[in-house]
């Protein structure tokens, strides 16, 4: 129901403000100030016009309302209606502890956990000097489903971040892989959890967006989760849960030793670097794939003279190397893109035949043809114009994103995403004379089969 607020008059005398019932200090350049007292709960409809107290900075005009609260009280203000305004709450001694932001939805926000009881104000101003009409301030304390305290398997846990970090204890009574999530939609999650034996793990951003997640093997005991924000800046609600991960359907984990052409294993990155080492029996074009719904997986391949690696090759954050290999050892390096992350994770190696694919040659006018580029590669094409006129010249590939540049008979030109998606396309006028085509990778390391064509238009 709508409250009918009382209005308390704010007199100066000799200088100082003394207000009658109410113990928040106000401005001294007026010589009456109203204060509407209102009620947690309750909703106060005011108006925000020329009469209204001034801003002397930049001036808005505002309205002031004060109110009793409870400490460790987590309340809300919203402020909606025709005034495009913002809230600002005031301690008993008007110091400022908290602002909406003026800029942000037109519905403003303003959230607070209460450290101390006592009589708090709260200010409604325009957002500028033409800033005027009605508007509606709502409040409400929020009831967190499980606030503060431990954390458990049984249900999430709901949490305000305010002056500094959060501590939630956690005990694991059963061995197994764990995942811990925590996700805000007011600031940039960031977790840390210390357990027994120095254990200890952080993470920023796995879970998506700004949302951290740590997914680790758990031994029983005493652990302690740090909720935080990133670089220490944020404050609002955040949710955090813990929930225990199956593991692959044979239940092995393979972090470390040798994986062989045609095998595809699983494993669990334990926050750092694992090593495998790869055999080749003979001569082949090989596919290493590193697979993580955890982590952003990142590959590295080296031995008998190759040296190269792989961050997003793959789907999504999975990476991927297309390499071909001599007979020989080498060693796969598995790691996450950033430093600390941990999770489970998929390792296959496939070898696939690429025929009699060319990497280079004579390109013939209106015959498509299909090749093979390798890593860090340039093939080179030779061509030959009888007639003058408009010509197309594409580069199309499924497998790495495409780079063209052709060059001769005074020309040199170059093309990168010109045609659908990261296909590339030369539309140019050419002379009779000698040309030549080169086809490779918008990134050094991109490598797969593509398409080479063209066409007079």
């Amino acid at each position: 129901m709508a409250y009918r607020a009382s209005s308390l008059t704010l007199i100066v005398l000799g200088g100082a403000a003394l207000l009658v019932g109410c113990s928040p200090a106000a401005d001294s350049d007026a010589s009456a100030i109203t204060v509407h007292a209102i009620e947690l709960g309750e909703r106060h409809r005011g108006e925000i016009t020329s009469a209204s107290e001034l801003n002397g900075n930049d001036g808005s005009r505002y309205a002031r309302h004060t109110l009793s609260l409870d400490a460790d009280t987590l309340v809300e203000f919203e402020l909606s209606g025709a005034l495009h305004g913002s809230l600002a709450l005031f301690d008993a001694e008007t110091q400022l502890i908290a602002t909406s932001d003026p800029y942000g939805p037109p519905t403003s926000t303003l959230r607070r956990r209460i450290d101390e009881a006592g009589d708090y104000l709260v200010v409604v101003s325009g957002v500028d000097a033409h800033s005027f009409g009605p508007y509606d301030l709502n409040s409400r304390r929020i009831e967190l489903s499980a606030s503060g305290g431990d954390l458990s398997l049984s249900e999430p846990l709901d949490g305000w971040l305010q002056d500094g970090p959060d501590h939630h204890a956690l005990t694991i009574e059963e061995s197994g892989l764990y995942r811990i999530e925590m996700r805000s939609d007011d600031f940039d999650a960031y977790l840390e959890l210390a357990g027994p034996g120095n254990f200890f793990r952080e993470d920023d951003d796995s879970a998506g967006n700004l949302d951290a997640r740590i997914s680790d093997f758990l031994e029983p005991g005493d652990y302690t989760v740090t909720a935080r924000s990133a670089f220490g800046q944020g404050s609002g609600l955040y949710r955090l849960s813990i929930e225990p991960q199956e593991l692959p359907h044979d239940g092995e984990l393979r972090n470390g030793g040798e994986i062989r052409v045609g095998e595809a294993i699983h494993g669990w990155l334990p926050g750092q670097r694992l090593e495998y080492t790869l055999v080749i029996d003979e001569a082949a074009m090989v596919t290493i794939d590193l697979m993580s719904d955890d982590f952003d997986a990142y590959l590295e391949l080296s031995g008998n003279g190759v040296n190269t690696y792989d961050d997003d090759g793959g789907d999504g954050l999975d990476s991927r190397i297309r390499q071909r290999l001599e007979a020989g050892s080498y060693t796969i390096v598995a790691r996450s893109f950033g430093s600390g992350a941990s999770g489970l994770f998929e390792l296959a190696v496939e070898a696939f035949d690429i025929g009699d694919l060319p990497s280079g040659g004579e390109l013939t006018l209106n015959e498509p043809l299909r090749a093979w580029l390798e890593p860090g590669a340039r093939d080179y094409y030779a061509f030959e114009i009888t007639q003058a006129g408009r010509y197309r010249l594409d580069m199309m590939s499924d497998e790495l994103d495409s780079y063209l540049e052709l060059e001769g008979n005074g020309i040199a030109l170059s093309n990168d995403d010109g045609g659908a998606g990261l296909d590339s396309r030369i539309q140019t006028h050419l002379e009779p004379g000698e040309y030549r085509a080169i086809a490779r990778s918008f990134n050094s390391h991109g490598t797969g089969t593509y398409t080479l064509s063209l066409v007079a238009e």
